[in-house]
């Protein structure tokens, strides 16, 4: 009897589409469980924060709608990992919804199975005063009550263990609030009894669909299969192929230690890992190996509002002008400053990002200039919204007209795109939780509910 058991990861990031094709040959497997992650911090503190969703309704809904309308029918469930982006409880409603839209346009019903990750202030506070609180690394400061009680989302990552549950519960459809990022994937081999480090192993690569497949994207379908002492990775798409190469490569894909992985509970000891390809394209990985940890930490994040920016986009191509930006910016700099005296300058920061020239690297860009143009962006953080757009104006004009030694021409330095030039970004947020809270008990609520077209909406 074959007791392998099968992953269907459509895309790295719901909402980032994937080959229809790729998805329906997957279909051709017999699946255990079709996973996608949803969230990510890699954008910074931002989605968190404004409690909005990395991609738009329209993708995620489109991606959904696949997935739900081919999987409910054959019975095997769906797992979406940090629902909305940042898993917070806004972002869970959010696709909520969206769940709902579409059972309703199908006509279909399900059982729905929510995995909250939200923490109040006050259960931070409580395990603060515990000693259960600690930095996630040296450059974090240490959490004090002050960051706290400004943060009004925190969140933390769950791991495999409120997804088995709802797995047990016989949910269709699970959405989690945040969590670590392979989680999802390692609750449905964990659920069928498969080793848990080449459950978490194969989920830390098909967390990112086919980004481990060569050409690399996460815009295409991956499969996974676990069996007794390995599991094995193959790609949906003909113009995409696994190998040892890519998959241990990608093994190696956001990490601080080339072969130990820190989850929630435990530590992922790849040491002695082996890559064989085994058929072609089919990459077999063993030797992965759970070492639960004494003590259960999550990770928490949270995001605060701590300013407003307004930027402005423009480009150079006076050779006179960019041979000498560095010295014109910090004269416009000086200049606002100097206006604005008034003003403390700890209420604002001035930042220019001279694309084309050192936009990317700064005062560490080691390769010399060479280029004849130059795209300037520059943007004034401050206290408010008005504050940054008043300064940004003044540094605007003030570099626009700024006469600097031999210049020719008069009618202006900076080419705009846009009109108007000035764009109001809106709130800046920080990340002011980014700490391992110790757990004593399973403190990840789950939800069940019945979602689709017959659903009562007056619950």
């Amino acid at each position: 009897m074959n007791t392998d058991i099968r992953i269907l990861s459509p895309c790295g990031m719901l909402g980032y589409g994937f080959p229809e094709q790729s998805f329906m040959n997957g279909l051709k497997h017999e699946l255990h469980g079709i996973v996608v992650d949803a969230g990510s911090t890699d954008g910074g503190p931002h989605k968190l924060g404004a409690g909005v969703s990395i991609v738009s309704k329209r993708a995620v809904k489109k991606d959904l709608k696949i997935m739900l309308s081919a999987g409910l029918p054959r019975n095997i469930p769906i797992i979406i990992g940090s629902a909305g982006g940042s898993g917070a409880r806004t972002h869970v409603n959010w696709t909520l919804a969206i769940i709902d839209e579409i059972l309703s346009e199908l006509e279909m019903e399900a059982k729905v199975s929510v995995i909250w990750a939200d923490f109040t202030q006050d259960e931070i506070h409580q395990a603060k005063r515990e000693g259960r609180i600690q930095p996630l690394s040296p450059n974090i400061p240490p959490l004090t009550d002050e960051m706290i009680d400004t943060t009004k989302s925190i969140v933390a990552q769950m791991g495999h263990e409120p997804i088995v549950e709802a797995l047990q519960a016989g949910s269709e459809i699970i959405v989690c609030g945040r969590a670590y990022d392979p989680s999802p994937f390692a609750a449905i081999g964990i659920f069928h009894g498969k080793d848990p480090g080449l459950s978490y192993h194969l989920g830390k690569i098909l967390e990112c669909g086919a980004l481990c497949a060569e050409p690399g994207t996460t815009k295409d379908s991956i499969l996974g299969t676990i069996g007794e002492d390995s599991f094995t990775v193959q790609s949906l798409n003909p113009a995409r192929t696994c190998s040892p190469t890519s998959v241990a490569a990608h093994t190696f894909y956001e990490k601080e230690h080339p072969y130990i992985l820190h989850g929630p509970g435990f530590t992922l000891d790849l040491e002695d890992c082996r890559f064989e390809e085994t058929e072609p394209g089919i990459v077999r990985v063993s030797g992965s190996r759970y070492l639960p940890a004494e003590k259960y930490f999550v990770k928490l994040e949270g995001a605060r509002r701590v300013a407003y920016r307004t930027f402005v986009i423009a480009g150079i191509r006076d050779p006179i002008l960019i041979g000498k930006l560095e010295e014109v910016e910090d004269y416009v700099r000086s200049q606002a400053r100097e206006y604005y005296s008034e003003i403390p300058e700890s209420d604002y920061q001035i930042r220019f990002y001279n694309y084309g020239k050192n936009g990317v690297l700064g005062s560490k860009e080691t390769e010399p200039f060479q280029g004849h143009e130059v795209g300037v962006m520059f943007e004034v953080v401050a206290r408010t919204q008005e504050l940054a757009s008043s300064i940004c104006a003044t540094v605007r004009s003030t570099f626009l007209h700024y006469g600097y030694e031999g210049r020719k021409a008069t009618a202006g330095n900076l080419a705009f795109p846009f009109a108007p030039s000035d764009i109001e970004f809106g709130p800046v947020y920080e990340f002011s939780v980014y700490h391992l809270m110790e757990l004593t008990d399973n403190a990840f609520r789950i939800e069940f509910r019945k979602g689709g077209y017959k659903h009562d909406r007056a619950r």
